[in-house]
């Protein structure tokens, strides 16, 4: 009975191990030119919301997150009639030491002293987080946002999520020179903030073997930016 119970055990780690491997997804998925598609499918269900208007600390600009509200369903069904429970939240962002984070569609910057509002970028995005470099401000005289998100549907699944590559781009305080800075088809592994040089180191890693997955074999790249520079010039080194 002891080797009938291992026997089924390991049964259920097979196949559990089986289930996991085709559940899992490449990031990126290459047609006959190397290319994913850089549109993802609106979701016209969905309704855009904002959160209200965070101001930066020293700067003169007030930012509104925007994003989908959210819905979830309990699973259990209403005490009248037959339909599921539905709970909304209002809350999109969440805000704290200079930085906002969330899965944000979108961001819209307004002068404190103006009634138009600009918006950062007008194609589709998956923002995760929007940091303030208050200290590269103080020294330098740069207000400059850092924004970790989603770009482009890499995976051919038609949408941006956290399956496709995470990428890294900057803007000015008020959202303008929104710029990508990380290279095409390498996925964002994480960035730094040097403040006495005043440079914003980041790491990046190349699907070299176009197996549509970032792996041990693949290249990890390293790259600054000069922030007190104002042309944003990614340059290159080699630690190792």
């Amino acid at each position: 009975m002891k080797k009938l119970h291992i026997a089924l055990l390991g049964i259920a780690i097979l196949l559990l191990a089986s289930c996991k491997e085709e559940v899992e997804k490449p990031k990126v998925i290459y047609d006959a030119t190397n290319k994913a598609k850089a549109t993802a499918k609106i979701d016209s269900i969905q309704v855009a919301i904002s959160d209200l208007p965070i101001q930066m600390e020293g700067t003169n600009y007030l930012i509104h997150p925007i994003a989908d509200l959210r819905v979830y369903e309990r699973g259990s069904k209403a005490r009248y009639g037959s339909s599921s429970v539905i709970d909304l939240s209002f809350t999109i962002s969440n805000y704290g030491e200079n930085e906002i984070t969330g899965y944000l569609q979108n961001l819209k910057f307004q002068r404190t002293d103006s009634d138009s509002i600009s918006t950062l970028t007008d194609k589709p995005a998956l923002i995760l987080t929007a940091t303030y470099l208050k200290s590269v401000s103080d020294r330098a005289k740069k207000q400059v946002m850092v924004y970790t998100m989603f770009d482009l549907d890499t995976n051919k699944d038609g949408k941006l999520d956290t399956s496709d590559i995470k990428c890294l781009y900057l803007s000015d305080i008020s959202g303008k020179k929104f710029t990508k800075i990380s290279a095409g088809f390498q996925e964002l592994i994480d960035w730094n903030l040097i403040e006495s040089k005043n440079r914003l180191y980041f790491r990046t890693v190349e699907d070299t073997n176009k197996n549509g997955q970032f792996d041990k074999n693949d290249v990890v790249h390293y790259n600054y930016v000069d922030l007190s520079n104002g042309e944003w010039k990614v340059s290159s080194y080699e630690p190792i």
